[in-house]
């Protein structure tokens, strides 16, 4: 009984470490230019998350102000800002690059996010990649080498440097997808695949649908917003959460690589269907078909007659070994949430969720109960109904409980959520040019 008192004790003392480790500074194209170490940092912690990755450390602007703004906290291999050093907000060195290189004839583009221990290997790394492209181009680099490549001049720097494939299902630009992807990893990273350890769900894809792949089953999931903007609403709406003794960088890499279920708890998942590639369709024709009703068309848009943009329910049906549903015994659990400014605004009928109708209400709950993640995790509903009323409580624990319904996104339209029944019976415009009757065009 005593052992079980103390072991009780130990779980309760770990820290909830809350981490978005993929996300981009403002050197990146399609950032906002705001994106700055500190306003991240500031949203972070209106977020929730407890670790950011910096993103972008390729770049030499960016890496600057890395090594301007940012000090080392000892014997964690993280870092915090130095104007608020007393920040609950941990920043850990992180880059995305891309390689484009051809395999069997067929041009292949990827992009890897990377992981690195201190500033210092980062520098290292740099040198390396600079010898395959220009670093000061974007945030993100286009680097002529192969993904094999990659991986070994990364790991040459250091065994304690990750490596894992970036929004691994998205059509273009990732590991499985359907217009330069490889069908594994081990086709794609060659004799170095033994040196990944995780794969990126992407806001398209989430555990259950991977989960349908026997071959990935050794591969920890992890789940990041690939945010171009410090807006609580882009910044963690992804996050992975892990239970640790002491928060450093070491102890996440341990988590990731030995998919050690006691330290790494779950993923926050977005429902696949509010990403951007989920169905399969043609944003110019307002077309978007489940993978069923496109292969009946032969993935050709029964508009224009061009070719559709295959989505990845798609792809991972195409890769599937399994039936939907199935679980593997060793998988890190998840939750699917939404963000909460977007769960205020289909509450309140808002198109918008930066209207200051928005905001009012967001910043109330995030002032009585500390962030966002508490609130849309921990907050009883009688509770939230207090501050944001019946309706937007109701909301955030549907949500909550994954009892919402999501019209899907496609070629690069976001996904659209109802979390009421009227809204549902009323059935939206968005659902309505959306949602073709397939029988026409067969």
């Amino acid at each position: 009984m005593k052992n079980m008192q103390l072991k009780k004790r130990k779980v309760a003392e770990n820290l909830r470490v809350i981490a978005d480790l993929h996300i981009h500074g403002c050197y990146s194209r399609a950032t906002s230019q705001n994106m700055h170490i500190e306003e991240i940092a500031r949203f972070a912690r209106i977020k929730g998350l407890n670790l950011v990755g910096t993103g972008d450390f390729t770049n030499p602007k960016w890496h600057k102000e890395i090594c301007e703004t940012l000090v080392q906290e000892p014997d964690t291999g993280l870092y915090k800002t130095v104007k608020n050093p007393e920040s609950p907000v941990y920043f850990m060195v992180t880059t995305e690059v891309s390689t484009i290189f051809n395999s069997e004839n067929t041009s292949k583009k990827i992009h890897h996010v990377i992981l690195t221990p201190n500033i210092e290997t980062a520098v290292q790394i740099n040198e390396r990649l600079a010898k395959y492209g220009d670093l000061r181009f974007d945030g993100r680099p286009t680097l002529d080498m192969n993904a094999a490549q990659l991986v070994e001049e990364v790991m040459e720097v250091s065994r304690e440097n990750m490596v894992f494939p970036a929004h691994a299902w998205t059509p273009w630009f990732s590991i499985f997808g359907a217009f330069s992807g490889f069908d594994s990893v081990e086709d794609c990273y060659q004799d170095m695949a033994k040196h990944i350890y995780a794969i990126e769900t992407g806001l398209s894809s989430d555990p259950p649908m991977n989960w349908r792949l026997s071959k990935l089953d050794k591969f920890a999931l992890v789940s990041n917003s690939d945010s171009h903007s410090f807006w609580p609403w882009r910044i963690g709406r992804e996050a992975n959460v892990f239970e640790l003794e002491k928060l450093s960088y070491r102890e996440i890499f341990d988590a990731i690589r030995n998919k050690d279920k006691g330290r790494f708890k779950f993923t926050v998942e977005t429902d696949p269907a509010y990403g951007k590639y989920h169905w399969t369709g043609h944003r110019n024709c307002h077309v978007s078909l489940s993978p069923r009703e496109a292969i009946k068309l032969g993935n050709i848009c029964p508009v224009c007659r061009k070719r559709l943009t295959k989505g990845v329910e798609q792809r991972v049906e195409e890769l599937a070994d399994r039936q939907a549903g199935f679980k593997p015994e060793n998988a890190i659990d998840y939750m699917h949430l939404l963000p909460l400014s977007e769960i205020i605004a289909a509450a309140l009928g808002v198109d918008s969720p930066s209207a200051q109708q928005v905001w009012d209400v967001y910043n109330k709950l995030v002032e009585k109960f500390g962030n966002e993640y508490a609130v849309l995790i921990d907050v009883p509903v009688e509770k939230l109904g207090e501050v944001a009323g019946k309706r937007i409580a109701e909301a955030i624990i549907k949500v909550r409980e994954n009892k919402i319904r999501v019209i899907p996104g496609y070629d690069g339209v976001y996904g659209h959520p109802v979390l009421f029944e009227e809204e549902s019976a009323a059935k939206s415009t968005v659902e309505r040019v959306q949602q073709l009757n397939i029988t026409d065009f067969i």
